[in-house]
């Protein structure tokens, strides 16, 4: 009894051990494989990540992020049609849950029926709602991708690249319901009918054995092997890793992330912004600039020399002027293409100067314009 309690704890350490890695270029298992920076898209990795390939269950992101933009989530769905193959949250026919609590189980238990359900709620039906997955792809820049099946049960022509998946994922976080969603390891959710409660659990252990790893989500079949994208943030910068096909994903993208975060640099886009733009025709001279100062690139430091900065900011604008109007903006560029920019904006309000009032003495408005000039 006691060897058989050493030999599972043994069993249990090697298979949640993980290994730490060098900044080098990562040597992954994956078939394909790319690491993105989320806010600018700029690929910092990538490994046959142009190749379409199925992606199993990564497909949920896309069913998911449909749902929640849909505003539909507190709608009550009744579960029919439930059996399916592969993973589930055990739905039976006549069961009646919200919108949101599939979502929940799509996110963490990878069910195949709640994304069907899913589907079906929000479209009609199963052909109906992968037109409006694909359309959404167009929308998100996925002009690789063709949608077949909710779930990411494989099908003829249901397909993607890992390059792909990853603009999914960064647009999928940038939902702060979703990102809530993916990086909640255990969530407990309770049926409308009949009154029972269950317990979902996230299958992403990254979440648990990586710093600042937040999702999101993981997939498997026999055809597509083993796939999962993933998203990491530290010092506000945010990173997307998909592997298609690795056997050995946890460790690849603790690859990824090592090397990305290592070999990058945090590069502050608004250098030399001026702090004011002059205004005519206002209650006062100049107008404060603003901007987001979150806004930072990740820059390969082999090749900042081929990196240059636009600033666009005319040298004046005309009163009125609220906080918040569009001023100018700063562009990042790498070999001539734009990987990052900023908004220049007003920090104030600036009211127009009153119209002359051609009654008033012609000598106060000399005297008010002469006081104003040297002033």
């Amino acid at each position: 009894m006691l060897l058989k309690k050493l030999l599972f704890i043994l069993a249990f350490i090697l298979l949640f051990s993980f290994t730490v890695y060098s900044a080098d270029e990562p040597d992954l298992s994956a078939h394909s494989a790319v690491l993105i920076n989320a806010q600018t898209k700029e690929v910092i990795y990538e490994k046959n990540a142009f190749e379409k390939r199925s992606m199993a269950s990564t497909t949920k992101i896309m069913t998911s992020i449909l749902a929640l933009e849909s505003g539909r989530l507190n709608e009550t769905v009744t579960a029919k049609n439930t059996e399916t193959e592969g993973t589930s949250i055990g739905l039976e026919d006549g069961y009646i849950l919200r919108l949101e609590d599939l979502v929940w189980g799509m996110l963490l238990e990878s069910g195949n029926d709640a994304a069907g359900l899913t589907a079906v709620h929000l479209s009609g039906s199963a052909k109906s709602f992968a037109s409006l997955m694909n359309t959404k792809a167009l929308e998100i820049g996925m002009t690789d991708t063709n949608f077949v099946t909710a779930s990411g049960l494989d099908a003829n022509e249901h397909y993607s690249t890992a390059y792909d998946m990853a603009l999914l994922g960064a647009y999928a976080v940038e939902n702060p319901l979703f990102r809530e969603m993916c990086s909640t390891k255990v969530k407990t959710v309770s049926f409308v009918e009949p009154d029972v409660s269950k317990t979902f659990s996230n299958h992403n252990k990254l979440l648990s054995f990586y710093e600042g790893a937040f999702g999101i989500k993981t997939g498997f079949t026999k055809k597509s092997g083993r796939c999962l994208v993933s998203a990491c943030e530290r010092d506000n910068t945010v990173l997307v890793a998909v592997t298609l096909n690795a056997p050995d994903d946890w460790n690849d993208h603790i690859k990824l992330y090592d090397y990305g975060y290592s070999a990058c640099e945090n590069i502050d886009i608004c250098v030399n912004v001026p702090d004011c733009i002059k205004v005519y025709g206002g209650n006062t001279g100049s107008a404060a600039i603003s901007y987001d100062e979150s806004a930072v690139i990740i820059s390969l430091k082999d090749t900042d020399d081929d990196i240059t900065r636009k600033i666009y900011l005319p040298e004046f604008i005309y009163a009125p002027v609220s906080k918040g109007d569009i001023l100018g903006k700063v562009e990042i560029l790498r070999d001539n293409k734009v990987i990052a920019g900023v908004s220049l904006v007003s920090a104030q309000d600036i009211s127009a100067l009153e119209p002359v009032d051609k009654h008033k003495n012609i000598f106060q408005i000399l005297y008010n314009n002469i006081k104003e000039f040297f002033h």
